[in-house]
């Protein structure tokens, strides 16, 4: 084994483990308020996952004598039932799987493609991170409403469209977060002292640069499901996400606008639901902010 072999191998330090990290988080924000909503958006999420195995209704059940039915825990419906005679509870639930799992699949897929668009295009730099960002900019200039359109049109309405839709401009926000950062980053000392020791450039990304933007894409995450989550309500809502039988909370509130006036239980409950859940998310998404960043220190 070569001279510069050994040297890159003692080079590398011990790091804490995953769980190691994640539980310093946990210790650095674990507030009473942080707590407290932590456990609201954690019941909510198992309450979706599970939740709907126990109301004792399909989805798509249809009482015909409780119609546009108030709520009402003697007769079996607690939240009401909507404009067909199905069981609002269990709709909610099943219609919080959907928009959790779209957001948090589009945010993780968004993720992934952010980060390493973003730390190819910081680290080379040169005409490469210039061809790279001009792309990023003329993806900007897309008008999202049309593209999800289009995509509706070629291959339907359904919940892949909307989760392609998503994935398809969420990345560009975190790619170009990420490239400013590797900038900063590339020229410091322990960047400079891998690159003598002639550590190929994939390991310095990975090892040595990544690993300082955890802080970052942690606080991104946070706060881009719940943007998500109204992306893809407003999409739901105007009839482009969605659609019968499936449900998801913006198709909910979409049907719940149209009975407001006779229904209010229609709108008010899923509309809550989405509401408690992506406050949650913010909340914790601002403390996570506020632990990540050396300014609150």
């Amino acid at each position: 084994m070569s001279a510069t072999s050994n040297a890159s191998e003692g080079f590398s330090v011990a790091r804490p483990s995953a769980w190691t990290r994640i539980m310093q988080v946990y210790r650095g924000v674990s507030t009473p308020r942080m707590r407290i909503y932590g456990t609201i958006l954690l019941a909510i999420v198992l309450a979706c996952a599970f939740g709907p195995y126990f109301t004792g209704y399909g989805i798509n059940e249809i009482h015909w004598d409780y119609v546009d039915h108030p709520p009402s825990f003697s007769e079996g419906f607690p939240l009401g039932t909507d404009s067909n005679g199905r069981d609002l509870l269990t709709r909610i639930l099943h219609g919080g799987r959907i928009s959790l799992t779209v957001a948090l699949a589009a945010t993780l897929v968004s993720l992934m493609i952010g980060v390493m668009y973003g730390a190819i295009s910081g680290y080379i730099g040169g005409i490469t991170d210039e061809v790279m960002m001009r792309v990023v900019d003329m993806l900007y200039c897309l008008p999202f409403i049309f593209f999800v359109i289009l995509l509706a049109v070629l291959f339907g309405r359904s919940v892949v469209v909307v989760f392609i839709a998503i994935g398809a401009v969420e990345w560009l926000d975190i790619a170009r977060i990420v490239r400013g950062q590797v900038l900063s980053l590339k020229h410091k000392e322990f960047v400079d002292s891998a690159r003598v020791l002639g550590v190929p450039a994939g390991k310095i990304v990975r090892r040595h640069i990544l690993p300082n933007l955890a802080g970052i894409i942690i606080v991104y995450t946070t706060l881009t499901v719940p943007r998500i989550i109204l992306l893809e309500s407003a999409l739901g809502y105007l009839g482009l996400g969605v659609q019968e039988p499936m449900a998801s909370w913006g198709v909910l509130v979409a049907d719940g606008a149209r009975v407001m006036d006779t229904a209010p239980w229609i709108l008010f409950f899923p509309a809550a639901a989405l509401t408690l859940t992506v406050f949650c998310l913010n909340v914790l998404g601002d403390g996570l902010r506020d632990y990540f960043d050396p300014k609150t220190k």
